[in-house]
């Protein structure tokens, strides 16, 4: 409603920044509408969270119980051009909040869905994954779903590396794997709990050293009656009709 784009970063060294994009004064989103505008158009900023008694949050990683909620500020970027350096390396420590592996996002519920895939040692606590939901209106960002270290991605069991996501229409939400070992397409309940929906069983790898390709683009048709889903390699479309409830 108020024209915001929003963009997520997987990157470390260091780790990644969730941004956006405010329209200028008066700007209307319409087809074409966004290439009428100057290159310096609007202003790019990055996160800064704040816990809930009021100290700076300095990665998203910190955060261990789903229920989290964080507030919101929102610190320009200096040079969005990076002319001379990366975007995320202009800002100091204690001025923007980062996360590894920054990467699907959806929005729905009016707000936005952002995954962090996984955290290891160039985060402060390690992790197989979180699911974020942020509320614009209220300024505020929820753990909804984290995934512990998983012990042993080879086998089926633990979900981890949680990347493109989808909202289901029927509830909760859609995610497809890329971790290591097995790959899945998985749904998570709005109260976090998940459940299977797929395995690829497409071995890239050999028998003694299998590998498996990660799921992709998660999304359902407009009717909500078919899943569109894809294995990332070779390249192949699943359309995975229900019954869904």
């Amino acid at each position: 409603k108020r024209g915001h784009l929003y963009l997520t970063e997987d990157a470390s060294g260091p780790n990644g920044l969730f941004y956006r994009w405010t329209p200028p004064h008066g700007f209307q989103h319409g087809r074409g509408k966004l290439r009428t505008l100057a290159d310096d158009a609007g202003v790019l900023s990055a996160f800064k969270c704040f816990d809930s008694g009021g100290r700076f949050v300095d990665d998203l990683s910190r955060a261990t119980e789903p229920g989290t909620v964080y507030g919101v500020d929102w610190v320009e970027v200096p040079d969005r051009d990076a002319r001379t350096t990366s975007v995320r390396k202009q800002f100091k420590d204690g001025q923007v909040t980062r996360a590894r592996k920054l990467e699907g996002m959806w929005w729905a519920d009016g707000g936005v869905y952002v995954v962090s895939s996984f955290a290891r040692e160039e985060s402060p606590v390690q992790h197989d994954g979180q699911v974020w939901f942020y509320n614009p209106a209220r300024r505020t960002l929820t753990l909804k779903v984290r995934f512990g270290v998983n012990p042993a991605p080879e086998k089926d069991g633990a979900f981890d590396g949680p990347d493109n996501i989808s909202v289901s229409p029927y509830g909760g939400l859609i995610i497809a794997e890329d971790g290591e070992g097995v790959q899945h397409l998985f749904g998570a309940t709005e109260d976090g709990r998940t459940y299977p929906v797929a395995r690829n069983e497409l071995n890239i790898g050999t028998a003694e050293e299998p590998e498996y390709s990660e799921f992709t683009g998660p999304v359902f048709s407009p009717d909500g009656k078919t899943l569109f889903a894809n294995i990332q390699e070779p390249g192949i479309m699943l359309a995975i009709t229900g019954p869904w409830r």
